[in-house]
């Protein structure tokens, strides 16, 4: 039991060194709240549900990742291989598709219930 707090301690405590250190996580941190009070406000189907809540951890554990590699990759600095800023670009990429795919899903998933609160 002690060895699982300690891997949950640890856990927290990249995620909180990631909001204090990382403002594209800060943003999509509000982002992904946003889209849960939206999702609290609006009548969604559980499906709708569970692919906002995908969408948005997704996003989030993409971005943990890309810091993570990010660092390994600050560290290797003396001794860059030329891959080195491939591999952080490839890296941000992939954030930037998962952030991409979230927004594109929020918007087919609110904007029927967002026109019909504005007509309303």
């Amino acid at each position: 039991m002690r060895r699982l707090i300690r891997s949950f301690t640890y856990a927290v405590k990249g995620i909180l060194f990631t909001i204090r250190n990382e403002k594209n996580f800060q943003i999509e941190i509000v982002a992904g709240l946003l889209a849960v009070i939206l999702m609290l406000f609006f009548p969604l189907s559980s499906m709708e549900r569970s692919l906002i809540i995908l969408s948005v951890v997704w996003v989030l554990t993409l971005e943990l990742a890309n810091t993570a590699l990010e660092r390994v990759m600050d560290i290797l600095k003396p001794r860059v291989h030329p891959y080195a800023r491939v591999i952080k670009d490839v890296m941000a990429g992939a954030v930037l598709l998962a952030s991409l795919s979230a927004v594109a899903i929020g918007i087919a998933i609110f904007s029927p219930y967002l026109m019909a609160f504005v007509k309303s």
